[in-house]
């Protein structure tokens, strides 16, 4: 929420204060009259507001007091505009402007030598049309407007510089509704940094809860929540109540992001109570029921239907308004009535019509074609689909037009129209890797996740390709791409920003010219099936199918990886390891033995990264026994070369103490495990406990081209890149910052890393998507290769893994031979044959 302050009115008169009496004397000022109107619109009174406005600005006009009129309609635009009342907001704003002398077409004034008076109330009207213009979805104009209003504060002098940050909080506020995230925090930053040493005020309090809005979207929950909480304690301590509720209502999302459902209701309970403002208080309402449903608390959030069906027809039709309409149908979609649903979604089309947002209309009528998907009616579905799609591509609204665009496939798919689906589904996708970053950042009020949102148009996708009989078969390197481009997308949701724009080699071509020894394996999880397509050297495409539903492989490999790690549970570890190598090995197997491949690449989907194909099991012998194994990413790498073309250096550092905030346990044989790559005969530099801090391992690493870079550090690999780190004596080195850690090298070296090694990490608990991390460490580290443990071991049996690893590497063999010898070694001693010990290790990305 922009700063909505009411314009000061210029002091030709006696100064105005606020004035409290409701009735009004018969001596009452329209400089008191002002002050009334403001008391009214901060306590929600906007009806009553416009009133005592309307009768200050007949006043003034009768006096010939430009100055003062001009001001007071400004302020009656902003309470117009709390009513939904467009035009008259518009025609307010426009009147006030013309009256100050500004030209809105060329957007100068036409005035020589302004006073200081007029520029201060024209930089204040500028403020509140540049809110106007974003309420109206104008973000690129209200940008603009709240420029100019900046540059006029700055030319009154530094003792208008509230004016200037209020200016730049509107600047920061439109960049974040166009997706500028980045921009916008920036501009953020440097206001309440400012900030910090000024009194406590109104814009403080905005500056912090936008500031703490935007970190939410980039996915910075802690820092949020800190500056929420910041901005809700000035809000209390200034007696705000329509800031204190919007800050509530922007800590319950946040709170809810971070899992705490309990605290994020009571967030929403708060705001709605304190909310003068009737759509702030419905707003927390639908959150809260939206969070209610999510959580399949069905039967609480039928009890407060009721109150926001009622609340919502107090709501002005603003596009906020509108929105909060949509949202409310949507979110009871499942659980309420379907026909009056369906009458809030078209009223909501009209509404949206009567105000001119072609956005909200489009929204409007998608949600409304999905009423009638559920109902079947697939025509009558198709037809509003079709006008919702028009209008979201008129005005290029691309992260809405993809949802329509896939609703249109799901409903040609419906109908039989197989090859007409997939033309849609295909658009759908063309329209989602457009977006690429700004898929993260979608509009603020329409309703998003990654997992529901955009993760089946991929699948279903792949399942309708795979029914194509073009030519007699389906066409398999679409189908790999199209999944391919699903990984792509999970790791820009990952790091909330497109991360993969280097050039990369095609895998292919590496198996094809260079390593016929290789096959790429491409499993594919469906809701009713599982897919696998195999690249083996100077061959087309295989393709087979497992006849399985998506939760029994979800389920197989989750109890592969609870069982792999349990001491007692080896033969539920068998039984399982065994089901998952009949459906994705054992279909191929003849293949792969007649190609006379010894090297393995799976590009693994979905949760098959948290498990490692190297304890895939036929009964008799692992995966392992047979092959050597890789994970990569995706269908392209960086330029693959051998490791071992030139002599080897390593720079190896290492924790064996943790810090004592930190909750690991000690690692005493990391000095042991460091020593051991030293003995291998490469050249080592090492950096242990109390040298092994995150500056130091920046300059090191930049000292010199090492090729291997070993950690042998606590560290965890999780879905979201906030709990994706490893351990320093000084501090934990997120995900985000391996790149900067690494930037300097790029910059003076040409040569990426060629292995990073990370021993003694592991992926969160209870996270079934934990490995996405380490595909984002893999490719933030810009590393050739990295080599990483699932889940900790003991320290006897990595040392015994690390001293033969780095053996074989100097022997010649390739890094994904290497690792299998090391392997093979554990697996060969009667201490540590359980997969338990050996099948942690997994490497991602270049094999040779």
């Amino acid at each position: 929420m922009i700063p909505r302050t009411f314009a000061k009115q210029p002091q030709t008169n006696s100064p105005a204060g606020f004035y409290t009496q409701t009735t009004k004397p018969s001596t009452t000022t329209p400089q008191q009259l002002v002050s009334q109107g403001e008391v009214l619109y901060q306590s929600g009174r906007f009806t009553e507001a416009v009133t005592v406005l309307q009768q200050a600005v007949r006043i003034y006009q009768q006096e010939g007091d430009n100055l003062a009129q001009a001001a007071a309609l400004t302020n009656l635009s902003l309470v117009f505009e709390q009513l939904g009342s467009w035009k008259e907001a518009s025609k307010a704003i426009n009147n006030s402007l013309n009256l100050l002398g500004w030209d809105n077409t060329n957007q100068k004034l036409n005035v020589n030598n302004p006073k200081s008076e007029l520029l201060e109330v024209l930089a204040q009207t500028l403020e509140i049309q540049s809110g106007l213009q974003l309420s109206q979805g104008q973000a690129d104009v209200s940008l603009k407007t709240s420029q100019i209003s900046e540059q006029i504060w700055k030319r009154l002098g530094k003792q208008y510089n509230i004016g200037v940050t209020r200016s730049r909080i509107n600047q920061a506020q439109a960049l974040r509704v166009s997706g500028f995230y980045r921009r916008s925090l920036d501009i953020l930053n440097e206001v309440s940094q400012h900030l910090q040493t000024q009194p406590d005020s109104l814009e403080k309090v905005t500056a912090l809860r936008s500031l703490g809005n935007v970190h939410r979207q980039l996915g910075d929950l802690e820092q949020s929540w800190k500056n929420l909480k910041h901005s809700l304690e000035i809000a209390q301590r200034l007696q705000l109540p329509l800031e204190t509720s919007l800050t509530e209502f922007s800590l319950g999302n946040t709170v809810r992001d971070l899992g705490n459902i309990k605290d994020a209701i009571a967030h929403y309970e708060n705001a709605a109570l304190i909310a003068s403002n009737p759509l702030t208080k419905v707003q927390a309402q639908i959150n809260q029921l939206s969070l209610l449903v999510e959580n399949e608390q069905v039967a609480q959030a039928k009890t407060i239907i009721p109150t926001i069906q009622s609340q919502l027809a107090t709501v002005p039709t603003t596009q906020a308004g509108i929105y909060a309409r949509i949202n409310f149908a949507r979110t009871i979609s499942k659980i309420g009535n379907k026909k009056d649903i369906a009458e809030t979604l078209a009223n909501s089309v009209q509404q949206a019509k009567n105000i001119g947002d072609e956005r909200a209309q489009s929204y409007a009528l998608g949600s409304l074609a999905e009423v009638y998907e559920q109902n079947n009616q697939w025509q009558d579905a198709q037809k509003l689909t079709q006008q919702a799609l028009f209008l979201a591509q008129k005005i290029d609204a691309s992260d809405m037009a993809y949802r329509w665009e896939w609703l249109l496939g799901r409903l040609l798919k419906a109908q039989g129209n197989i090859e007409g689906a997939i033309a849609a589904y295909d658009t759908a996708v063309a329209t989602l890797q457009s977006l690429r970053t700004d898929l993260v950042t979608v509009n603020r009020e329409v309703q998003f996740n990654f997992r529901d949102s955009v993760e089946p148009i991929y699948r279903q996708s792949v399942e309708l390709l795979l029914q194509q009989k073009g030519q007699g078969k389906p066409d398999l390197d679409k189908v790999r791409k199209r999944i391919e481009a699903l990984q792509l997308a999970e790791l820009d949701n990952f790091f909330r920003e497109a991360c993969l724009s280097n050039q990369f080699v095609v895998l292919d071509k590496v198996v094809d010219r260079d390593r016929p020894n290789t096959a790429i394996f491409y499993p594919i999880i469906l809701d009713n099936q599982l897919e696998v397509i195999l690249k083996l050297p100077n061959q087309p495409l295989l393709h087979k199918t497992s006849v399985v539903n998506h939760q029994q492989v979800e389920q197989a490999i989750a109890q592969m990886q609870e069982t792999i790690v349990q001491p007692d549970a080896n033969n539920k570890f068998q039984v399982v390891s065994q089901q998952l190598y009949d459906w994705l090995i054992k279909p191929v197997a003849s293949e792969l033995k007649n190609s006379r491949v010894n090297t393995l690449v799976f590009i693994p989907d979905g949760s098959l990264r948290n498990i490692p194909m190297s304890a895939l099991s036929d009964g008799k012998e692992y995966l392992v026994q047979k092959y050597a194994i890789a994970i990569s990413p995706g269908l392209q790498l960086f330029t693959p070369k051998p490791l071992a073309q030139k002599r080897l250096n390593a720079l190896a550092g290492g924790l064996s103490q943790p810090p004592r905030n930190e909750k690991f346990a000690p690692l005493p044989n990391v000095k042991v495990e460091l020593e051991l790559i030293q003995q291998s005969g490469i050249s080592t530099t090492i950096l242990l406990d109390g040298n092994f801090k995150s500056t130091t391992l920046g300059k090191t690493i930049n000292a010199q081209p090492f090729r291997i870079v070993h950690l042998a550090t606590h560290g965890q690999f999780s879905s979201k890149a906030k709990d994706t780190f490893i351990l320093a004596a000084d501090k934990r080195i997120y995900v985000n910052e391996l790149d900067s850690l690494l930037k300097s090298r790029e910059q003076k070296r040409t040569e990426p890393v060629e292995l990073l090694v990370l021993s003694a990490c592991e992926t969160a608990q209870g996270d079934n998507r934990a490995a996405l991390g380490l595909a984002g460490v893999a490719i933030r580290a810009g590393a050739r290769s990295t080599l990483a443990s699932l889940w900790q071991i003991g320290d006897d049996s990595t040392a015994l893994f690390v001293s033969e690893f780095y053996h074989q590497l100097t022997t010649g063999k390739t890094t994904a031979e290497a690792l299998r010898e090391a392997q093979l070694k554990l697996l060969s001693s009667s201490q540590y044959t359980r997969p338990l010990y050996w099948a942690t290790y997994v490497l991602v990305g270049n094999w040779l």
